[in-house]
């Protein structure tokens, strides 16, 4: 599964009004992507939006191994209406019944243009839907900590498309807040979870 992340920059204000200007200004980093990647919440959206998409290509296949059938069948009764040694009508009643075949076979394949839409469509809510919960989540804690630490505002290290430099070209580290963002993220991960595996974001 394929994540486009467009948040390059989350402002976490440690106070309701605006800030007092002759404070001191305390600025973090986070990688965005990589607390998105590496929470658990997203290894188990994955896993659930990979097994709905093997459910619907399982159903996929049976249409298209019914539409191969239609189609076998059209074919035969296409050979048997061009017979030479059956007589007009007969021939006249196969190629009736041939003309049948075809309409359903244009029917299924409509049917499965129609799965495949309906199915891209309910993959792509499944996806932005979760995508959207997690990012919630993830803002929560950023304010969280952030407020916490006394910083003024978090930036984004990260970036969604390569392509595209992120927004902060260079930080120390020092008041990066990726690690205890996450730690507080995944202390809820269930026993086993390490956000060290790889994840799969293919669907």
């Amino acid at each position: 599964m394929k994540t486009a992340l467009n948040l390059l920059l989350l402002a976490g204000l440690c106070t309701a009004g605006a800030p007092n200007l002759d404070a001191q200004v305390k600025i973090g980093t986070i990688d965005l992507r990589k607390v998105f990647d590496d929470y658990h919440k997203t290894r188990t959206a994955d896993a659930a939006l990979k097994e709905r998409a093997a459910e619907l290509d399982k159903d996929r296949k049976a249409l298209v191994e019914a539409y191969q059938k239609l189609r076998e069948d059209y074919d035969k009764a296409l050979t048997a209406a061009a017979d030479p040694a059956i007589s007009a009508e007969e021939r006249d009643r196969r190629k009736k019944a041939a003309e049948e075949k075809l309409l359903a076979l244009r029917a299924k394949e409509q049917e499965i243009t129609q799965f495949d839409r309906e199915a891209r469509t309910a993959l792509d809510e499944q996806q932005r839907l979760m995508r959207d919960k997690i990012l919630g989540e993830i803002r929560n804690m950023i304010n969280v900590k952030a407020k916490a630490g006394n910083f003024t505002l978090v930036l984004d290290t990260s970036t969604a498309d390569p392509r595209v430099p992120p927004v902060v070209l260079y930080s120390s580290g020092e008041n990066d807040l990726t690690a205890m963002v996450l730690e507080a993220l995944n202390a809820t991960a269930p026993p086993g979870y390490s956000p060290d595996k790889k994840r799969d974001n293919t669907r």
